[in-house]
């Protein structure tokens, strides 16, 4: 790929990704430029901004840091709205520079195993499909095992998603056992000298201790095979239930070992500050976002280009 293709590429996303923020980036600039066009800068303003950045789901304690950051100094002064989402976009890239780390397929891992796990409707599958699609286009073989045994539809959306991308699909009737599907796709895989193996698990409710219990079964049984797997257990997270979001990465780390996390649906909801909200709890690594439906929408994340867009800003 030559430069200006290079460009172009990324024009294309920063587009989708400002495109895909929209209802965010809205609902925070409509609130900045209201509050701060024809006022000075003093404490109901900065408690204003504040309300503002919580309904963004942000969180208490980050929205409180990023009003303060625009009060600084500031007190009793014009500010222009650009000045205010400079400051904004500032204050989360520092807060997600730290956790915006690729996910690396380890080669001497063969297969390279990713547990995906996360809550009914999620988006689970769909991402598993992006992923697969991803790596193939890297040259890499994969194979997916579809371990959703709960829902008959699951199965049959992994399977079009693996004739889609051209990947082997491990799958067993509705109602059998996850563990041991996954148990013999690690073995096939391993015999077939695949390079990376992708796991979907049932949608799982954090609260539901069987269902948990079960997850880690599944653990348990493909440790047997490689004491290391899984190399990557990614929570797919639905932006859209905001706040609920962080308490899904407490219990699912708590179970699964959670390495990194992919956000998905962010151009659903006027609440996009819930990744930096998580970021700011738990610093586990953010390795892709999803801005829509098409198979390059799940994108590796960017601190800085979230960033802007998230605060209204033009890509530097």
């Amino acid at each position: 790929m030559n430069d200006s293709t290079e460009e172009v590429s990324r024009q294309s996303w920063w587009s989708r990704l400002k495109g895909g923020l929209s209802r965010t980036t809205t609902a925070i600039s409509t609130a900045i430029t209201d509050l701060v066009s024809k006022r000075k800068l003093d404490a109901s303003v900065i408690e204003e901004l504040e309300d503002t950045l919580i309904r963004a789901d942000f969180g208490v304690d980050v929205a409180a840091r990023m009003a303060g950051a625009v009060g600084h100094g500031r007190y009793d002064k014009m500010i222009s709205s650009d000045e205010v989402k400079g400051i904004l976009a500032d204050e989360i890239e520092s807060i997600l520079l730290p956790v915006t780390r690729p996910l690396v397929i380890a080669d001497h891992c063969k297969p390279f195993v990713i547990l995906v796990t996360g809550v009914n409707g999620s988006g689970k599958t769909t991402t598993i499909g992006k992923l697969a699609a991803r790596y193939g286009l890297e040259g890499r073989r994969v194979m997916l095992a579809a371990g959703d045994t709960f829902r008959a539809a699951a199965i049959e959306q992994l399977r079009i998603w693996g004739e889609r991308t051209g990947a082997p699909v491990i799958a067993d009737a509705q109602g059998s056992d996850a563990a041991s599907l996954a148990f013999r796709a690690l073995e096939q895989a391993r015999a077939e000298g695949i390079d990376v193996l992708i796991v979907d698990t049932a949608g799982r409710l954090q609260n539901k201790a069987g269902l948990m219990a079960e997850l880690e079964k599944i653990i348990r049984v493909m440790k047997k095979l490689d004491a290391d797997a899984p190399h990557a257990s990614l929570l797919v997270l639905d932006a859209t239930v905001g706040q609920n979001a962080l308490s899904q990465v407490s219990e699912f780390s708590r179970i699964a070992g959670i390495t990194g996390l992919v956000m998905t649906k962010l151009d659903g909801t006027a609440r996009g500050g819930i990744l930096a909200a998580i970021a700011d709890k738990y610093r586990i690594p953010v390795h892709f976002i999803g801005i829509g439906e098409r198979v390059d929408d799940l994108t590796p994340f960017g601190a800085r280009e979230f960033a802007r867009a998230l605060a209204g800003l033009e890509r530097l």
